[in-house]
């Protein structure tokens, strides 16, 4: 069902635009094992209240499930190799956006070990996350107090050239990556029969509350709020909040891809216009897709430039943005 809203009539002539949209899903290839892919990946953190906040507030993750806490008997320690006197532990699910959970365990009056292996122990592994624009992202992990070891690597040669990463700290110590190659992997350009899986290229379909009404209207706050924000670190946070990470935006002069790309438009446009700000006069919405008609001027000039901005919406997030300038007269 067609829902429009208006706050005030748009005196706009739109050319009739056809969208063909549609999606499509692979079929996932069982191993003998009846394995289809990774669900989830687990750490242990000594402050389940600490690590939440950090997936929720800095990398802007979800928390979804809670077990516990849950007493564990004898047996079960033995089994799981667990200090006898160790506690209850509770368990945390976090939705991580476009690829596996994370399980976050936490023991109370935890006996175990509190050293970190180092990187070349067995047992020791780190999880990656994928960015569109590693620096925005490495930027914005600064300005949050993230311990970043070192600047990013760019691979030049071999199966994984074009892949920039660099290792961060959480708040407890435990190391993870941020991992970029928004061309593709070296080892593609050879047609491989098995290509690896990424965030980037996974395929999507709508979630059912990307119809949802309340939902798409914080999004389009979001949207202008990027749109008006001047600190380049707030914005990049809101970049991920509203947009998908390989978001594309299209207007009939360029196509950016990524929210860096994005980014950086936005502040040479805020640069070249210095007081202006976009508001919005009307939106209307039909199934993941909305329409927003803004104007974008100075307080004295507010509709100094018009428009329409289209979204295309999947798994709560702006996927598609396509932007049409109103030619003036």
């Amino acid at each position: 069902m067609k829902t429009t809203h208006k706050i005030h009539t748009p005196a706009i002539a739109l050319l009739n635009l056809v969208f063909f949209f549609s999606t499509s899903e692979k079929a996932a290839a069982q191993n003998n094992s009846g394995i289809l892919g990774i669900d989830h990946v687990g750490i242990n953190v000594p402050d389940l209240k600490v690590a939440v906040t950090f997936f929720q507030d800095v990398l802007g993750f979800t928390p979804v499930t809670q077990l516990g806490p849950i007493p564990l008997d004898a047996g079960w320690k033995e089994a799981n190799h667990i200090n006898p006197a160790t506690g209850a532990v509770t368990i945390k699910m976090i939705n991580a956006g476009t690829g596996a959970s994370i399980e976050v365990f936490y023991y109370a009056d935890n006996k175990g070990s509190k050293t970190h292996p180092n990187s070349d122990d067995i047992g020791a592994s780190h999880i990656a996350f994928y960015t569109s624009d590693i620096n925005v992202a490495v930027k914005y992990l600064k300005s949050k107090g993230v311990k970043v070891l070192g600047e990013p690597f760019l691979t030049p040669s071999g199966d994984t050239a074009g892949e920039t990463w660099v290792y961060f700290e959480t708040p407890w110590g435990s190391k993870m990556e941020l991992v970029s190659y928004p061309n593709g992997k070296g080892y593609e350009k050879s047609n491989p029969k098995t290509v690896l899986w990424s965030p980037k290229t996974a395929v999507k379909k709508p979630a059912s509350d990307d119809f949802d009404l309340e939902k798409k209207k914080a999004i389009i706050e979001g949207h202008f709020e990027i749109w008006n924000e001047r600190n380049e670190s707030k914005r990049a946070a809101l970049l991920n909040k509203v947009y998908a990470a390989d978001i594309e935006m299209i207007d009939r002069h360029f196509i950016s891809e990524g929210t860096g790309e994005i980014n950086k438009f936005v502040t040479e446009l805020q640069q070249k216009n210095k007081d202006f700000t976009f508001t919005v006069k009307s939106f209307e919405t039909h199934h993941n897709i909305v329409r927003v008609y803004w104007q974008f001027g100075t307080k004295s000039k507010p509709a100094a430039g018009t428009g329409m901005d289209l979204f295309v919406i999947e798994n709560g997030k702006v996927q598609k943005l396509y932007v049409f300038v109103d030619q003036k007269e």
